[in-house]
């Protein structure tokens, strides 16, 4: 067996500066440009309705009429509290445009706790509702008539178009104990964040285990991670205040153990997490950085020749 394709993508940078110098539109088009030229595998944007960023599906089209190669990815998209036949429509219009570059990856829930009122469901049933919109979502993106009635929707002869020529691969994002046994159910990849190798083998290990249990099996190239790098140029202050904010996140670690603290980390990180059977990489910014060219060109520099 041939050992899985390692790839590196990048992950949302803070575009647009605070005095209004520079607009997160302009930035978005050369940042997608840029990403496209050095050969990064993909970019992936941040579903944060209340913050400053461009929408992770609007930007995704619009990075897709600019590029050929560049993959482009949720990262991660919220689903329970969305329309399913409207978040397979957007997919599927996503295929026609960009054959075999979209990578949907999605969440249970917001990140912050000030959204969570944005992507309403009913109380206590986030977990079903999750559950049954990702069935409908992949029925309407294989099938060209779907009637489903389940708990929270009822579809009766309902199609999107165009359908995507081949099934899409629909990953997911979570670690808990429970999101392990859905991703083994119900998806074909996993992407996780601020966890250790060790900790990446053993999600890796538990969703096979419920995949097997359920009848299915995920291919082995569709496991990976997020990872955050404060690059070494931060000063002082800031990188203390970044690696505080991850110690309450996760106080049972050293927060140099989940956030890579310089490049040489980052890459030491990625090339752990290849040892333990994960293959797909999102590198992201784990503090403001003042210029994301500069960001780039580190990425560039450092991390793209772990690529195979």
């Amino acid at each position: 067996m041939n050992a899985p394709k390692v790839r590196i993508g990048l992950g949302s940078i803070s575009l647009g500066s605070t005095d209004g110098a520079a607009a997160p539109g302009p930035e978005l088009a050369d940042l997608v440009d840029a990403c496209e030229a050095v050969g990064a595998d993909s970019i992936w944007l941040a579903d944060q309705p209340s913050g400053p960023g461009i929408d992770p599906l609007i930007g995704l089209a619009f990075a897709a009429g600019r590029t050929t190669k560049l993959k482009l990815g949720t990262g991660v998209l919220i689903l329970p509290g969305r329309n399913p036949m409207l978040v397979a429509a957007q997919l599927a219009s996503l295929v026609a445009l960009a054959p075999k570059r979209i990578l949907p990856t999605f969440g249970l829930r917001p990140a912050t706790r000030g959204e969570r009122g944005l992507f309403p469901v009913p109380d206590g049933e986030r977990a079903a509702v999750f559950d049954e919109t990702l069935e409908v979502v992949r029925r309407l993106l294989a099938e060209p008539s779907v009637t489903h009635h389940g708990r929270f929707f009822h579809l009766d002869d309902a199609s999107v178009g165009p359908l995507p020529p081949r099934p899409l691969d629909l990953w997911l994002g979570g670690q808990a104990p429970a999101g392990l046994r859905r991703i083994g159910r119900l998806a074909d990849g996993w992407l996780g964040s601020f966890l250790t190798p060790d900790e990446a083998a053993e999600c890796r290990r538990g969703i096979e285990a419920a995949a097997a249990e359920a009848g299915r099996e995920i291919e082995d190239d569709h496991y990976g991670t997020n990872i955050a790098v404060v690059p070494e140029e931060t000063d002082g202050a800031t990188r203390d205040a970044a690696f505080a904010a991850l110690g309450r996140r996760r106080p049972d670690l050293d927060a140099r153990l989940l956030v890579a603290d310089g490049w040489t980390a980052a890459r030491e990180q990625v090339r752990r997490f290849v040892d333990v059977g994960l293959s797909k990489f999102v590198l992201r910014p784990a503090v403001p950085v003042p210029s994301w060219r500069g960001f780039l060109d580190r990425f560039t520099q450092e991390l793209l020749p772990l690529q195979t």
